[in-house]
């Protein structure tokens, strides 16, 4: 079964946009995993204009009692604060990001001609913690290849080009899905597992859920845009739906 993380940074993103506590990030949460989610992601960025740090702490506590049954992965640049909150906190996962200056999400994936001397050594210091490390890369074999020489346990494809071919048209899902494929099995190949995320929905979810070796996949914008027609509850119970199911 591909599993499912809740990328909770949109609700951050509306609290912060009035100022206050509403809506709740932590309460959020718990809708999230009372509906089934067996992951929750967020990405702190440096300047917290969504997920601050506070919120990576009080989640990380509110997900402690349940540490067997639902993962917690934390995303971002390997900037010094990040890395320091994430050893703190110790979440299942770490998906390390490429982060461009001014990007409003992320844009692609770490390139295969990225200097290896520090990554190398961050990966091995969170992994040598108990924290597991993915590396966003582009579904082609260069950067896969450069993530398994980083020593990484899973690679996380961005997935942006399928969703813009999908909406394309079937022929064009059809041929970014083979590149897609190719490269989860050149991944697996290599001993890496492989995660997915970036504007997967419940539409494209259908023809991505199978993937070859597809470990999990990583879904904020679409999930929560979701529901404020439905609601978290049913959202999540919908993605999680679309991951078992192609029907």
């Amino acid at each position: 079964m591909v599993r499912l993380s809740v990328n909770v940074n949109k609700i951050a993103t509306l609290r912060n946009s009035r100022g206050g506590s509403l809506p709740s990030v932590i309460d959020a949460v718990r809708v999230c995993l009372e509906a089934g989610a067996t992951g929750i992601t967020v990405h702190p960025r440096a300047d917290e204009r969504h997920i601050r740090r506070s919120d990576v702490r009080e989640i990380a506590a509110l997900l402690a009692p349940r540490r067997a049954d639902v993962e917690f992965n934390i995303e971002g640049d390997p900037r010094p604060d990040l890395l320091a909150l994430v050893r703190e906190v110790r979440p299942h996962q770490c998906t390390l990001v490429p982060v461009t200056p001014g990007e409003i999400t992320s844009q692609a994936g770490w390139p295969a001609s990225t200097p290896a001397a520090a990554v190398r050594a961050v990966v091995g210091d969170l992994q040598e913690r108990g924290i597991r490390v993915s590396l966003f890369v582009d579904p082609e074999e260069a950067p896969v290849r450069w993530a398994a020489s980083m020593g990484a346990a899973r690679i996380e494809l961005y997935t942006e080009p399928f969703a813009a071919a999908f909406k394309s048209g079937p022929d064009q899902a059809r041929w970014s899905f083979h590149r897609y494929t190719a490269a989860a099995e050149f991944a697996h190949s290599l001993g890496l597992g492989i995660n997915a995320g970036h504007d997967l929905d419940l539409q494209n979810l259908a023809l991505f859920r199978t993937l070859p070796h597809l470990d999990e996949v990583s879904i904020g914008h679409a999930l929560i845009s979701h529901a404020l027609y439905v609601g978290l509850d049913r959202a999540v119970r919908d993605y999680l739906h679309a991951c078992r199911s192609s029907a």
